[in-house]
């Protein structure tokens, strides 16, 4: 058989994918191998959020083809759905499978091995799903557990709802299985994944069914939620995060903007006043809590006014960090279409994107700030120069220096001093 290795782009949504890949080719008998060793079947999972995403993928397919150009390639995912056509003509490129049909990637590939390229890009399914096989993956300490896909919203800078399809859940069932042989297989924590997943709705069961059967697994010691839309939060989340000491005090919630004016041209479902409404109230009732956020810079229409209202906000609301996404259009993205005229210059992105990082950078090193001198349990991954490195419930990276084997340990560390973006346990 092939010796297959992976690749993966993206988000914790395509890490999960490609982790229950890699045991499905095994269990068809296919020996799965690092990416860095040299195998016949490489599959890249691929994504198509920004222009850059779209650009890495180019310039994974021709190192492949320029260090090892009898590697066949298997093009799968979001990038793969929007533009088959195209990367069907990528050197080495043997398959290209979209979102519908990328889990069935290993009959696929015995089935469809032929001289010419096998595409598929078909629609996508709207009715709840399987996966099958459970997404244990021994390079991670933390399993990430997909529960969802797709998306209604249609936001009007994103492809995704075009590339993953209109939102669908996994049946309950299915993911509660998974969850018990992730469990099984050693990982500490999980992180529920999908593109919109308090959306999430199987046979009555909502995102709170999930939550409240997932904390009950006895092998489990930390559940984290994943990156979550700010209008589909249900309020019981704020009380289940303070009480329960399994769930993970942490939250990402995207804001992608502090102008209102620009929320409604984005097609998003709130204003500012709903959205610091929650937030507040979340960081005043969850104790050690960490806030999260993603914010697009350079949106059409965005005059450095409205960026400064932006900046304003994230300063002062109790964010430890945001991601800075640079505004790119996308294919199918209706902000393309409606407010070309609107657009914000390369440069100008450019120098309010530095802007937002620095500030992010500066709130990080505030709220870990608060957490030195505490003790704290922290979840190691890795060692890495010395170091053991790992995580705090509330999202703190943590390097602490032990000649013992903490992989897959939690361990309370009491939090020294901070280097860069990282704090230092003694």
């Amino acid at each position: 058989m092939k010796k297959v290795s992976f690749y993966t782009f993206g988000c914790r949504l395509n890490q999960a994918e490609t982790a229950s890949l890699e045991r499905n080719f095994e269990a068809h008998g296919f020996p799965v191998v690092d990416f860095k060793q040299p195998s016949d079947l490489v599959v890249v999972n691929t994504c198509t959020v920004t222009a850059n995403g779209d650009a890495d993928t180019r310039r994974l397919v021709n190192r492949i083809n320029r260090e090892n150009p009898r590697e066949e390639i298997a093009l799968i995912g979001c990038q793969a759905q929007m533009q088959g056509d195209m990367m069907a003509q990528m050197p080495s490129v043997k398959w290209v499978v979209g979102n519908n049909q990328k889990m069935n990637l290993p009959e696929l590939v015995m089935k469809h091995s032929g001289d010419e390229t096998f595409i598929s890009t078909e629609k996508i399914s709207r009715e709840s799903f399987t996966i099958p096989q459970a997404a244990v993956d021994p390079k991670r300490t933390r399993a990430n557990l997909k529960i969802q896909d797709g998306c209604d919203f249609y936001c009007l800078f994103c492809e995704i709802p075009y590339a993953r399809g209109r939102a669908r859940s996994r049946v309950f069932e299915d993911l509660l299985n998974e969850a018990e042989i992730l469990c099984d297989a050693g990982h500490k924590e999980i992180v529920l994944t999908g593109v919109n997943i308090a959306t999430y709705l199987d046979g009555g069961k909502k995102f709170m069914d999930v939550l409240h059967a997932l904390l009950t697994i006895d092998k489990l010691e930390r559940l984290r939620i994943s990156s979550i839309e700010p209008t589909t939060i249900p309020d019981e989340i704020i009380e289940l995060m303070r009480d329960n000491s399994k769930l993970c005090n942490y939250l990402h919630i995207p804001i992608q903007s502090a102008n209102d004016y620009i929320l409604h041209k984005m097609n998003r479902r709130y204003d500012m006043a709903e959205y610091t409404e929650f937030i507040m109230k979340a960081y005043e009732t969850i104790p050690n809590l960490c806030l999260g956020t993603d914010v697009i810079v350079g949106y059409p229409g965005e005059t450095d006014e409205r960026f400064q209202e932006t900046y304003d906000a994230l300063l002062e609301l109790p964010f430890a960090y945001f991601h800075v996404f640079s505004y790119s259009e996308r294919q199918e993205a209706k902000s393309k279409k409606v407010f070309a005229r609107d657009n914000v210059d390369s440069k100008t992105i450019s120098e309010r994107s530095k802007i937002l990082r620095e500030l992010s950078h500066r709130k990080r090193h505030v709220f870990m700030e608060n957490y030195i001198g505490r003790d704290m349990p922290v979840l190691f991954e890795q060692e890495k120069k010395g170091y053991w490195t790992g995580i705090t419930e509330n999202f703190i990276r943590v390097n602490y220096q032990s000649s013992d084997d903490l992989k897959n340990k939690i361990q309370r560390v009491k939090l020294k001093t901070i280097e860069n973006q990282t704090v230092i346990g003694a």
